[in-house]
């Protein structure tokens, strides 16, 4: 018999985690991308040379594809922590797929009022489509059928561990950070301030639920590493496949910089994954922010 857990006793628990990034998503994930004023970002387009056009148009390609991905794939995770009967954990992840599809939404207008036409999948690189096009679908696919924790760790993994946290954060904070020492575009700055913003929080989340997986079973972290084992050539693949086009980045990107930031946010996540095999569930929330820090 279904029980409705906000008439009963149990209520909603607001200082989970998960319930706290759910409040922090309605403040701060409230922006519309038709709002960011990207005029600008058309003439300083329109002074590029065609190398800094050729990487724009590459960079602007991985992200669209990457969050068009992101927003398809999510529901099958959202699904089975619905089934699971975790309402908070649900209630925040109503936000994200928002959020995803936002940032589709954003790129799309990017690409469409600098006038750029054509097929731009022409940028995809054999990694890119072995993480984008195979593994995410068929790790998020699978939990239609298998709500394992097995299925949802390695689910997890690939969508906020490698596609979320190394790729679309790693690419998102060197272009930032190039445009906005050059003081060029500047909607396109704001947007990633946004974007980076709400990534935080669904990275985090990503922590936390793989954290819970781990305290509840523990041989969930052999299933971690194995798939990290699986995705990490790829993934890495995908940042020299774009910084090894050139022989110098334009707009001030710096190689060994991007691959740095990756590994250190990578590293930083894979610890905080780690401690939680000697945590309680209960003690999980608390591990995730001290190691990572509350999501904004």
């Amino acid at each position: 018999m279904r029980v409705m857990q906000t008439v009963s006793e149990q209520g909603l628990d607001h200082s989970m985690l998960p319930m706290r990034l759910y409040h922090k998503a309605k403040k701060l994930g409230v922006w519309d991308p038709r709002e960011i004023d990207l005029s600008q970002d058309r003439a300083d387009w329109n002074r590029f040379n065609d190398v800094e056009k050729e990487m724009s148009m590459r960079l602007n390609s991985l992200f669209l594809g990457g969050e068009e991905a992101v927003t398809r794939d999510l529901l099958p995770l959202i699904q089975v922590i619905s089934k699971e009967g975790r309402l908070e954990e649900e209630m925040f992840l109503t936000t994200f797929l928002w959020e995803e599809a936002k940032h589709v939404e954003i790129f799309r207008r990017m690409v469409d009022e600098l006038g750029v036409t054509g097929d731009l999948s022409v940028y995809h690189s054999d990694n890119y489509k072995r993480i984008f096009y195979e593994y995410l679908p068929e790790a998020m696919d699978r939990l239609n059928r298998d709500p394992s924790p097995e299925a949802q760790a390695e689910a997890s993994v690939t969508y906020n561990m490698i596609v979320e946290g190394m790729l679309a954060e790693t690419g998102y904070y060197s272009t930032f950070m190039s445009f906005k020492r050059l003081g060029i575009m500047p909607g396109t700055v704001q947007a990633f301030e946004y974007l980076k913003r709400d990534e935080s929080r669904h990275i985090c989340y990503g922590v936390y639920l793989l954290s819970r997986l781990i305290a509840e079973h523990d041989h969930i972290w052999d299933v971690v590493n194995k798939r990290m084992e699986l995705l990490l050539e790829p993934a890495i693949g995908v940042v020299q496949d774009i910084i090894g086009e050139v022989d110098e980045l334009p707009f001030g990107l710096d190689k060994d910089e991007m691959i740095q930031y990756s590994m250190k946010q990578f590293g930083a996540r894979m610890n905080a994954l780690e401690r939680a095999r000697n945590l309680s569930v209960e003690k999980i929330q608390q591990a995730t922010e001290e190691e990572l820090g509350e999501a904004q």
